[in-house]
């Protein structure tokens, strides 16, 4: 029989690391995020949780997680989860469509790795699109050519 899961935490600056091992089911899954929540000071700007020692997870786990990423996301937190490939759990990710929601990575983030930096702002290396430009991936406004600057074809 496996065991329980344990939640440990580490501070990394403005990161947070929280690691789960273990089981993580409806006879502990609130449990397990609440103390997830309340291991997170409010003046971190993103939680990395490495579920990369997490053996498995139902259906109530899942739900927890959606939760846990809506309540940081109020807190103006970013969430990361890491689930390595070939994690027993990474398909429950998958198939669940929370890799849609929450970024998951395959390792952990090493301390005060750049490529981590809070989602809502650009990565410094990246340069975004002048002001006035569109990016080059949208469509054009007038997408039926006839120059009235619609999509609908004119009656």
């Amino acid at each position: 029989m496996s065991e329980l899961a344990r939640v440990r935490t580490h501070r990394d600056g403005p990161t947070q690391l929280v690691r789960i091992t273990g089981e993580v089911d409806l006879s502990n899954a609130h449990d397990v995020i609440d103390a997830v929540g309340h291991a997170v000071p409010d003046d971190v700007t993103r939680v990395v949780l490495d579920l990369s020692g997490t053996t498995y997870m139902d259906s109530a786990a899942i739900a927890t997680l959606f939760r846990l990423g809506e309540r940081l996301r109020d807190r103006r937190q970013d969430l990361r989860l890491v689930v390595p490939a070939t994690s027993p759990i990474r398909a429950v990710i998958e198939l669940t469509r929370l890799s849609h929601v929450i970024p998951v990575d395959e390792v952990a983030p090493t301390p005060g790795d750049p490529s981590m930096s809070y989602a809502a702002l650009p990565h410094p290396a990246t340069s975004a699109p002048p002001a006035g430009d569109p990016p080059d991936d949208l469509p054009d406004a007038d997408a039926d050519g006839d120059g009235d600057g619609s999509r609908q074809p004119n009656a």
